[in-house]
C-alpha cells in the first residue's frame, strides 16, 4: 500500500513532500487538496475574473480513510478567489494563505515565487546572540500595518535588538485584535497587509541583520469564522482548553490534524523566510501519546532549517515548568528555549511588593536570586496559588534557553486595565527591572515601547461582529480579574477607543525622561554584549538582603549588582571598576552610587550597577 499523503513510508510526517493542503500554484494552474474524511463529494468553487465554476475534486491516492480530496484547474493562479462546497454549502479554505475579504469571504491564492526577496545568503541569529522585541502590529503604529512597522525596524537594529518576534499574524475576525483568535491559521491578517507585506517585512529585517519569530497558535481557534472543524475533526470534546474544545492531536483522524499544523509551520518558513516560531500556551495542547505533536513540530521545523541552511528556531511558551521542552527528542519536545515566567513574577513582587492573584507564590529578591541560579523558582517546591507542588529541576539547562522580560503582551494585558509598567513604579525601579532583564544570562525580551518607557496602555481588545460573541467575551473578561480584587470593569474589549489607547507614540523617545531610558536600553544591550562573549563559565549569584548579584568569571570578569530597596545599601568591596549606574544622572537618576576607599559601593535605592574587571 502506497502512504498515505503527507507522509513518508515509515509513517513520519514529510516535510520535504511537494503535496501541501489548501491552494499550491503549479506550472499552468492551481492544484487544491482538502481533508474532508466525513462527506462523499466536494467542489471547489472558483471565480476568476468574475466567472463561478464548481470543478469537482477527486479523493487522493492513499488509503479511503484519509478523507483527503484533490482536483487540479488549469488557467488560474495567484489571486483567484475559491471556495469548497461540501452539501450545498460553500466554505472558505481551512488552509487558506489569504482571506482578502476578511473571515466570512472567500479564499484566495496566493503563489510564493510572486513575493519578491533580496535575501539571499541569510543564516538567522544564533539563540546565544537573541534579543527578542515583541510587536503588535496594530498598535505599533497608527497605520497598523505590516509596511508602516518596518519603517522603524532601523532604529530596533540600531538599538541592539537582534530579532523580532511578531505578534499572530493568522487571520482573525474584524481589523483589530491580539491575534490569538485566529482562525485561518495560514493567511496573513489582511488590514495588516496580507501576504506581500509580510514578506516585504521579513526582507527588510534581513536585510538590517535582524531575524523574524512568528507567534503561532495552535492550542485553538477563535470563536468566530473558524470552519475547520466543518470539514474534519480538528477539534475534540475530550479534552477542553480555557477557550473552548482543545486541537486534536491525539484521537481519531489527528494523523491529518498533525499533519495541518506541521505545514502550517512549513508555510512560515519557507514561503515568508521567517527564523522562527513562538508557540502559544503548549501546555493547552493536550497529547497523551507516545510520539508528541510538539516533537514531531520542533523536528520538522528545525529539518526545514537544516535545508534552507539557515539557524530557524522555535520557542515554546509553557506554564509546566518542565525541562522536557527543551530537551532534545525521544526524551524531550526539543524546543530551543522555553518562556520563564518566574523570572517575570519574582522581579513584579520585588519592585512592586504586588501579592494579588499569582503574584501570592512569590518572595521577590529572594526568588529572583532563586530564579537566576536555577532557571525556574518552582521546581518542585509547594504552589498557594496552585495547591499542590508544581514544576521540576532545570538546573542543568542552559540559561539562554529561558525567555525573560519584564514586560509582554500578557503581562502588561493580564491587568485589569492593561497598565504598563511605567505607570506603577517610578523610573527608578523601572530601570531595574531592566537591566535585571537585559544582563541577566537568559535570552531577554522586550516588549513595544518599553525601551523608551511609552506609556500607552495595552488592554484586550477585539472586533467581533457577532454582538452575543461581544458580549460573552466582556464578561469572561470581568470575571478573570475576581483573584486580584480589583474594583470596576475593564476596559471594553469591542470600543474602537480601547483599541486606540494601545498605540504607541515612538515620537515620545525625543524627549526626556523617554530619550534618558531609551540611550540606557541601548547602552544596557551593548553591554550585555560585552558581558555574555567574554564570560566563562555560569554567573555565581549571591544574595543579602535587597541585593541580588551575578559575578560572571571571565576575561573582563564583571559583577552586576541588583538593588530591591528603597534605601541605599553597602555592597561589599569588589575589584572592578563601575561601567554604569543606573541611578546616574546621565539616565535621569538621583546620582550614581558612592565609592568608598576600601572599594566598597554604597548603591543608591532601586539601582543596578555593573562593574568590570579588566585585569
Amino acid at each position: 500500500m502506497s502512504p498515505r499523503p503527507g507522509f513518508t513510508p515509515d509513517g513520519d510526517l514529510d516535510v520535504a513532500a511537494e503535496r501541501r493542503p489548501g491552494a499550491v500554484t503549479t506550472g499552468d494552474g492551481v492544484r487544491f487538496e482538502v481533508w474532508a474524511p466525513t462527506v462523499d463529494a466536494v467542489d471547489v468553487v472558483i471565480d476568476p475574473d468574475g466567472e463561478r465554476r464548481a470543478v469537482p475534486m477527486a479523493r487522493a491516492d492513499g488509503p479511503v480513510d484519509d478523507g483527503i480530496w484533490e482536483a487540479v484547474v488549469a488557467g488560474i493562479g495567484h489571486g483567484t478567489r475559491y471556495r469548497y462546497r461540501l452539501g450545498g454549502t460553500e466554505l472558505a479554505d481551512p488552509a487558506s494563505r489569504h482571506q482578502p475579504e476578511g473571515v466570512f469571504g472567500p479564499s484566495a491564492v496566493v503563489d510564493p515565487t510572486a513575493l519578491r526577496w533580496t535575501d539571499g545568503g541569510w543564516a538567522g541569529v544564533e539563540l546565544d546572540d537573541t534579543v527578542l522585541y515583541e510587536l503588535h502590529v496594530g498598535t505599533f503604529t497608527p497605520q497598523g500595518t505590516l509596511d508602516a512597522a518596518a519603517a522603524h525596524l532601523p532604529r530596533l537594529a540600531r538599538l541592539g535588538v537582534t530579532t523580532i518576534e511578531l505578534m499572530p499574524l493568522a487571520q482573525f475576525s474584524g481589523r483589530r485584535g491580539w491575534g490569538y483568535d485566529g482562525v485561518f491559521l495560514s493567511a496573513v491578517q489582511h488590514s495588516y497587509g496580507g501576504p506581500a507585506a509580510l514578506a516585504r517585512f521579513v526582507d527588510a529585517a534581513h536585510g538590517l541583520g535582524l531575524a523574524v519569530v512568528l507567534d503561532v497558535v495552535y492550542n485553538h481557534f477563535g470563536p468566530e469564522g473558524n470552519v475547520a472543524n466543518r470539514f474534519g475533526p480538528y477539534l475534540t470534546d475530550t479534552f477542553r482548553t480555557p477557550w473552548g474544545a482543545a486541537v486534536n492531536v491525539a484521537e481519531a483522524g489527528s494523523d491529518q490534524v498533525r499533519r495541518f499544523f506541521v505545514d502550517n509551520a512549513r508555510l512560515w518558513v519557507e514561503d515568508y523566510h521567517v527564523d522562527g516560531l513562538r508557540i502559544d500556551a503548549v501546555h493547552a495542547i493536550v497529547d497523551p501519546t507516545s510520539r508528541p505533536f510538539l516533537e514531531e513540530l520542533t523536528a520538522a521545523v528545525h529539518d526545514i532549517g537544516r535545508r534552507r541552511q539557515r539557524t530557524v528556531l522555535t520557542f515554546l511558551e509553557s506554564a509546566d515548568n518542565d525541562p522536557r521542552t527543551v530537551t532534545p527528542p525521544p526524551s524531550g519536545l526539543g524546543g530551543d528555549a522555553v518562556w520563564n515566567d518566574d523570572y517575570h513574577h519574582a522581579l513584579r513582587v520585588a519592585v512592586t511588593g504586588d501579592r494579588a492573584g499569582y503574584y501570592a507564590d512569590y518572595r521577590g529578591p529572594a526568588d529572583v536570586a532563586d530564579v537566576l541560579r536555577h532557571n525556574w523558582s518552582f521546581r518542585g517546591r509547594y504552589s498557594e496559588v496552585r495547591g499542590r507542588r508544581h514544576g521540576r529541576d532545570a538546573s542543568h539547562v542552559d540559561p539562554s534557553r529561558f525567555v525573560v522580560f519584564g514586560q509582554n503582551h500578557d503581562q502588561v494585558g493580564n491587568r485589569r486595565d492593561g497598565e504598563r509598567l511605567g505607570l506603577l513604579v517610578e523610573i527608578e525601579r523601572r530601570k531595574l527591572v531592566l537591566a535585571a532583564v537585559l544582563l541577566s544570562p537568559f535570552t531577554p525580551l522586550l516588549f513595544m515601547g518599553e525601551e523608551y518607557g511609552d506609556p500607552a496602555p495595552f488592554p484586550f481588545f477585539v472586533d467581533h461582529q457577532d454582538p452575543e460573541l461581544l458580549d460573552a467575551v466582556r464578561r469572561g473578561r470581568a470575571g478573570e480579574f475576581a483573584s486580584f480584587a480589583w474594583t470596576g470593569p475593564p476596559p471594553d474589549p469591542g470600543s474602537i477607543d480601547t483599541f486606540r489607547s494601545a498605540v504607541l507614540r515612538p515620537e515620545l523617545a525625543a524627549r526626556r525622561p523617554h530619550s534618558q531610558l531609551l540611550a540606557l536600553t541601548a547602552r544596557l544591550l551593548a553591554l550585555r554584549r560585552r558581558l555574555q562573549a567574554a564570560a566563562e563559565a555560569r554567573p555565581v549569584v549571591d544574595q543579602h538582603g535587597t541585593v541580588v548579584s551575578l559575578e560572571r568569571p571571565g576575561r573582563p570578569s564583571s559583577l552586576v549588582a541588583l538593588q530591591f530597596g528603597p534605601e541605599p545599601v553597602d555592597v561589599t568591596p569588589w575589584r572592578g571598576s563601575v561601567v554604569l549606574d543606573t541611578a546616574d544622572v546621565a539616565w535621569g537618576g538621583p546620582g550614581a552610587g558612592e565609592v568608598g576607599r576600601d572599594g566598597s559601593l554604597t548603591m543608591s535605592p532601586w539601582s543596578a550597577v555593573v562593574a568590570v574587571d579588566d585585569g
